[in-house]
């Protein structure tokens, strides 16, 4: 039995678990991350439109701060966030993107004087002031109040992650390739890393560590079409799921993304219409303005999502054999602003479409692209159930997102997550000491072993792809933008069917080393598992949140649903998981529920809302020469690390 002991184990080698290495190797404890690949491959580089922080450099910025980012956060997440953790992560996402240029990455800066922009179909001039010249420069984004993503051209993710590895190989830390993790090792309610299964030679290994972090990335590939790299499974989600101790939390909560371009799914930025971009129909008409007359095309994308669907339903859809699609409009743009600021979605339409998007129009609809849910955790970022286990990035349920996620808060998400639960992680190491006998790692280990053999020795059995493809099928057709109870509770109980066919796998290939049919063995099952999860979850919430949209409950029901699902798998013969719920309490939050302003406001409220706007306006009475800083104390006081707590400057304001 090989081990390898750390103090800190990260599963997951992409922006989240790359900013968690660091910071508890700069802390000075021993750090290994794992990954299915390089660390330069991970989904991570696949962002294109960038990363929200509220600079206010640039002149549609002015006047941005934290409050701001923060109301429009909690607004973007139908009011399903953890308010304390929405603040944590605006006051610190100035800092990180200021850290990340310091690391190297080439964020596109403000250049002053006169610039032409296209702004709600129209081309217009904007000034920039010589005193902004050279600092970070943001674009507009979905459901922002200000300019206020921060971008690489259309590679921000790319930029990003070749930095922060850059910066890891720079502080030595070693990143273990071509290693999965198969399950968690845990005993009396506290995790101690890891059993991984070498990829190419099939060697299992048991990494042992004081803490260890999941930082896998979404579980997208639950979906027959989706933006998410091939690797996006939810493994990281689904060994913390079987342990039967760490819960996850709205795995109901996923999201489409309105311009993933037809048939193949690749995304094409929100930076598109954040740019100017527009949303055509198959006559060529500009319907977005129809629907959401105020933010049009940058509404929030769960919106423009179900916008665009509703409207090629209305047969509005430009026929196809791939089926109904929709417009994108960046031609009015120009040849210089695509080849500089769009470069990207340029190449992939030439490569994947054979089109030229500065002449022709991109061909376009909604598709699965980010998963909101996650490993359940505090605001520390460790789990509740499960001691000494961590997760940060897509894998999470930190919560910032709630039931809705911001385009460029993901990527914000994965550094200002990685360092604020990497300082949590590095006290968690000063804390404890690893005390686990080899007993318990021997259990875990032959647990693995037996599972790949009776793989390798059985016969006749399932076919892992069909299984797969089943799944996938399932959850595209029933499960999707738009639910209802009768798909929902076919999905459940076909997915029952799937999760019990799915323990009798059977391969033709036999080898235990390099083996991607054995691969595929060993995650399916537990993707089924965690494709019930969300589909379960969808079914019992009988309203709608965000990007969870059930016809046949279409009002958002505050007064029975303002909760969190919590999801955990207990008993490993079981076809269905357990479900609970966590109350958000309004009386403790910052911004009390309200209207999120796209279409008719039709929530449910909860009898406290008023309770907390009342008790708000008496405490901002009581307290009449309080700043906005004193005021966010009094009302949402939030745990953070020290090194984090610092105002932000912005240029003309200081750090007021």
């Amino acid at each position: 039995m090989k081990v390898i002991y750390t103090d800190s184990l990260v599963i997951g080698g992409g922006l989240a678990g790359l900013r968690v290495a660091i910071a508890s190797m700069q802390r000075g404890y021993d750090t290994i991350v794992l990954s299915l690949i390089p660390a330069k491959r991970s989904h991570s580089a696949a962002a294109q439109g960038g990363m929200q922080a509220s600079l206010g450099a640039c002149i549609k910025g002015e006047g941005d701060d934290e409050e701001i980012h923060f109301a429009d956060t909690v607004k973007g997440s139908d009011w399903g966030c953890d308010q304390k953790v929405a603040r944590a992560f605006v006051n610190t996402s100035p800092k990180a993107i200021r850290q990340l240029a310091a690391w190297g990455v080439p964020w596109s800066r403000v250049r002053e004087g006169d610039h032409d922009v296209v702004i709600n179909g129209k081309k217009v001039t904007i000034t920039e002031k010589a005193e902004s010249h050279g600092l970070i420069m943001a674009r507009d984004f979905g459901g922002t109040k200000k300019w206020r993503t921060c971008y690489t051209s259309d590679g921000a993710g790319h930029t990003m992650l070749y930095a922060m590895d850059n910066k890891a190989i720079q502080m030595g830390i070693p990143v273990h390739e071509r290693k999965e993790a198969l399950a968690l090792i845990h005993e009396d309610g506290v995790c101690y890393g890891a059993i991984v299964r070498d990829l190419i030679t099939g060697e299992l290994i048991a990494y042992v560590a004081k803490a260890t972090t999941v930082a896998t990335g979404g579980y997208g590939r639950l979906y027959a079409i989706t933006t998410n790299a091939v690797i996006s499974e939810g493994i990281g989600n689904a060994i913390a799921l079987e342990t039967g101790v760490a819960t996850l939390g709205n795995m109901e909560a996923v999201q489409f993304h309105p311009t993933a371009i037809v048939p193949v799914g690749i995304l094409t930025t929100e930076g598109c219409r954040g740019d100017g971009g527009l949303l055509l129909d198959k006559d060529g008409y500009r319907f977005m303005p129809d629907y959401e007359p105020d933010k049009k095309e940058l509404a929030s994308r769960d919106v423009v999502s179900r916008r665009m669907t509703e409207h090629m339903r209305k047969g509005k859809g430009v026929p196809s054999r791939y089926g109904d699609h929709l417009w994108l409009d960046i031609r009015l743009l120009g040849r210089p602003h695509i080849e500089k600021n769009l470069r990207e979605v340029k190449e992939i339409c030439e490569y994947f479409l054979g089109i030229d998007p500065v002449e022709e129009l991109i061909p376009v609809r909604p598709t699965q692209h980010y998963s909101m849910g996650g490993i359940r955790t505090k605001p520390t970022g460790e789990s509740p159930t499960l001691k000494g286990l961590f997760s940060a990035g897509e894998a999470a349920c930190w919560d910032m997102h709630g039931f809705n996620r911001l385009g460029g808060n993901s990527v914000a998400e994965t550094v200002v997550a990685g360092m604020i639960v990497g300082e949590y992680v590095a006290d968690y190491c000063a804390a404890n000491s690893l005390n686990i006998s080899t007993t318990t790692i021997e259990h875990f280990m032959k647990q693995e072993e037996k599972k790949i053999t009776d793989l390798l020795v059985r016969d006749f059995g399932e076919n892992p792809f069909q299984l797969k493809a089943e799944m996938q099928k399932i959850m595209m057709d029933k499960v999707g933008i738009f639910r209802n109870g009768e798909d929902l509770e076919q999905a459940v109980e076909e997915l029952k069917v799937l999760n019990q066919r799915a323990k009798n796998i059977a391969l033709r290939n036999r080898i235990s080393s390099s083996n991607p049919e054995l691969v595929e063995a060993i995650r399916v099952p537990k993707m089924i598992k965690l494709a019930q999860c969300v589909a379960y979850g969808a079914m019992l919430r009988t309203e709608s949140r965000g990007a969870h949209s059930r016809e046949d409950y279409p009002e958002r029901n505050d007064k029975e649903w303002l909760k969190r699902t919590l999801t955990t798998w207990k008993d490993e013969s079981a076809d269905l998981p357990e479900i609970e719920y966590e109350e958000l309490d309004i009386m403790k939050m910052e911004m009390p529920p309200g209207s999120r302003g796209y279409g008719v406001d039709n929530t449910v409220h909860h009898p406290d809302t008023a309770k907390r706007e009342q008790e708000i306006e008496e405490i901002k009475k009581a307290n009449p020469g309080a700043d906005r800083f004193e005021l966010q104390k009094l009302l949402n006081p939030i745990t953070i690390p020290e090194k984090f707590k610092g105002k932000n400057e912005r240029i003309g304001r200081g750090f007021k």
